[in-house]
This record gives C-alpha cells, structure tokens and sequence, in this order.
C-alpha cells in the first residue's frame, strides 16, 4: 500500500511539473485561475479570450493549456480553437461538493424537500455538453427512477438541461445547441431546433425547467435555479415523479417549496464561496 501510495505521489509530481519547468507557485496559481476563468465563463473560450481575461501571453498560456489537457483537466472543443473543464476537473469538483462536511448541509435541505413534496430530488450542475448528476435524496415509495451521483444526462430532453440552457446568454446558448444532438429519447423528446428554441424561451420567462416524458417514458420532473451572488444560474434543484403517481401539474404545485430550499442552497454555496 505504501509502496503504491509513493508511486502515485510520484506521478502527480512529474505531470505537475509538465505545468512549469520551474513548477513556481506564481504559475501554479495561475494555472488554478486559468481553470477557475473557463468552469466561470459562459462557453468554452479560446486561447485569445484566456490571454485577454488574465493578462497572460498566449505562448505562456499554450503550454498550460496543453499540459492540463493532457492530464484530463480541460478539454480541447472538436473546433480545436476552444477549451472547456475536462473530467479531472469536474471529478475533483464533484468530490468538493460531496465531502461530509458540505454534503451534511445541503443534504438536509434535500432530505427536507424530500419529506415536503414526497418525491425524489436531485441536486445538478451543467457539465459541458450534459448535465451531471451531484446528489439526491430518493422518495420512499417503491416505484422511482434510480441514478447514481456523478452521473450524466442529456441537455435537451431533462427538466435541469433545459433549465441550464434557458438561463444562458442567447450567444452562449446559441453556441451549445450547435454542438448539441438532439436526439429522441422517448416519444415526447423535442428534435426540432425550432420547438426546442421557443420552449427554452418559455422555461426562461417562467424560470422553471420542465421534462414532460421527454427524457425517460412515464417519467415527469421540474427544476428550478440554484443563483450565485451574482444572479447566475450556477446548479439546479430537480423533482421528478413516475406519472402513475403524479402528473406534471402536480409537481409544478410544489415549486414554491423548491424555490425556498434552492435559495437555501444558494445561499449555503455562495456562503462557501
């Protein structure tokens, strides 16, 4: 066990190192604020925008790029010309949120809600393309939709995807959907570029995402936003229902009691911040 323990300190030293030769803590800084600039901006950003948001050269810039690319921190886009947080990234930030200590308290607020509406709810985030799973606390009724913390689920069919997508910046929301496929989950799931652009318009004037059998058949949720200090729509809070128990209309009845439990979460994250 030692002898394994030693070996991976060894590694992460020698991919640390491809960082910086020199392996400063002014580089080593500014490569956390390279990746903290990208998991804040709205798209994947370009090494020009990187350059221009840190005062940074390009040429120093590319090399941390390139090393944390290698080593699963970001991403390059298929454009080749854009990065966004890769699965190390999202990984150390998952294991963050659900450390005991933070997990304690927002899990207090979901087992709550829970206990409220009677209903499993989950706690979500935007992860690149698909929306990640962070924590959930399960209804006791026997009949629900199992999914493990960490797990991933499309954009455009899900109550919290579209939620995150409705809130974007029309560029930013316009560059997504271009790398989005739309693609048919059940019957009820939206394909059309078009409806899905006026539904997202409606989700962003009542600000409550909505997944009507879109995603899973017989399956109905809502979400709402979890906001920053700044009013940004940083996770999301989802219920959702097997429709042998619930309809739509019913959990759309309890959005009130979770708009108070995602301003107690906000306030919780922003808090921490």
């Amino acid at each position: 066990m030692v002898e394994k323990l030693e070996q991976n300190v060894s590694k992460s030293k020698s991919q640390l190192a491809g960082i910086d030769s020199a392996a400063s803590p002014d580089r080593s800084l500014r490569a956390l604020l390279l990746l903290e600039t990208i998991a804040l901006a709205d798209a994947p950003m370009s090494l020009a925008q990187l350059s221009h948001r840190l005062a940074t050269p390009k040429a120093t810039l590319l090399r941390m790029v390139q090393a944390l690319e290698r080593l699963g921190f970001l991403l390059r886009e298929v454009d080749e010309k854009t990065y966004l947080l890769g699965p190390r990234s999202t990984q150390m930030g998952l294991r963050l949120l659900r450390n005991d200590v933070v997990m304690q308290r927002h899990r207090l607020i979901l087992e709550s809600l829970v206990r409220t509406l009677g209903e499993t709810c989950n706690l979500t985030a935007l992860d690149g393309t698909q929306v990640i799973y962070i924590d959930r606390v399960e209804t006791q009724e026997p009949l629900r939709l199992h999914v493990e913390p960490g797990t991933h689920v499309p954009l455009h069919c899900t109550a919290s995807g579209k939620l995150f997508l409705a809130e974007m910046p029309v560029d930013a929301r316009q560059q997504l959907l271009q790398r989005l496929q739309l693609t048919a989950q059940t019957p009820r799931t939206i394909t059309d570029m078009g409806l899905l652009q006026a539904e997202l318009e409606r989700i962003n004037s009542r600000g409550v995402g909505i997944d009507s059998e879109e995603f899973v058949a017989g399956m109905v949720a809502v979400a709402v936003p979890i906001r920053d200090h700044d009013g940004r729509c940083v996770a999301a809070l989802a219920c959702h229902a097997p429709t042998a128990r619930k309809s739509l209309n019913d959990l759309i009845e309890g959005i009130a009691h979770m708009q108070m439990a995602a301003e107690q979460l906000a306030a919780m994250f922003n808090s921490d911040a």
